[in-house]
């Protein structure tokens, strides 16, 4: 992507250089990418996070992002999503959402709004509410509290939550709190909240983190299912489960001292000589 373009089409209201006008709040993926980051660099008291971070996310791609801790992949994120920016760090470089969104003049709650959803390693439902709850609290609306109030959930909105919690698998615990739920549930259920919003880009950080192996591999059928719903990037460091995601042909990151180490399939990027010394081992 021509990030220069990009800024062009933001500042002209939408308008590609070749005369084509995109619908306001549109990602406009014509080019491929939904995501693309460039020359991304963000320092903490002379400590570089991220160097010089560049990539790019396919619209429709679920990539893995692996790499040793400290590799700058939550930072990234932060990024992406506005909790790390301009106004609150030393950030330099271009974060784009398709071609005209430039994420580096938003703040967190508008980044929120142009679709991009993420989720944290620890699980973040309301406790104390049922599972069916969770999910029409999370519907896509309008959330200032006095609408909220007044809201009544249509037909659409039961359709698609049954829709999602068939998708998470969790029709069985429907009206169960969501406390007791296993935490393998709870990250299922998270992010079936999420894609009650309807998310174009879903980031999740490490989302298998205290799960049981079984847990594991039903969070990577739910993922996988999810292809050519959304985009996707998962950062993770339990490779059965990247390898469960990436395949034989999907592409995987890794990061190193903040900048992209190596990139390919993931049997190409484990047999790099860099990758081998500085994360996976000998």
């Amino acid at each position: 992507m021509n990030a220069a373009l990009g800024a062009q089409q933001a500042e002209s209201g939408g308008t590609t250089g070749l005369g084509r006008v995109m619908e306001p709040g549109v990602i406009d993926v014509s080019h491929g990418p939904i995501l693309y980051l460039e020359d991304v660099t963000v320092q903490f008291d002379g400590f570089r996070a991220l160097n010089n971070l560049t990539l790019s996310i396919d619209h429709g791609e679920l990539r893995c992002v692996i790499g040793p801790n400290g590799a700058g992949k939550t930072t990234m994120m932060d990024v992406i999503t506005g909790k790390t920016g301009p106004r609150n760090a030393n950030v330099s470089g271009r974060v784009f959402l398709g071609q005209s969104i430039d994420l580096m003049r938003m703040t967190e709650p508008k980044i929120a709004q142009t679709g991009i959803g993420r989720k944290f390693q620890k699980p973040t439902v309301f406790e104390q509410h049922e599972v069916w709850e969770n999910l029409e609290l999370a519907t896509k609306g309008d959330k200032r509290w006095f609408t909220s109030l007044r809201a009544r959930l249509g037909a659409q909105g039961h359709r698609r939550i049954e829709e999602t919690l068939a998708l998470t698998g969790l029709e069985d615990e429907a009206y169960r709190p969501a406390g007791l739920l296993s935490h393998g549930q709870k990250q299922r259920l998270e992010i079936g909240m999420l894609l009650m919003q309807q998310p174009q880009l879903l980031l999740l950080d490490e989302p298998v983190a205290g799960m049981t192996d079984e847990e594991t591999m039903q969070l990577a059928k739910l993922l996988n299912s999810l292809r050519g719903t959304c985009s996707m990037m998962v950062v993770e460091h339990d490779m059965e489960f990247v390898a469960a995601l990436a395949g034989d042909a999907g592409k995987v990151t890794v990061l190193a001292e903040g900048s992209v180490l190596a990139e390919g399939t993931l049997d190409a990027v484990k047999r790099e000589e860099r990758v081998i010394e500085s994360y996976l081992g000998r």
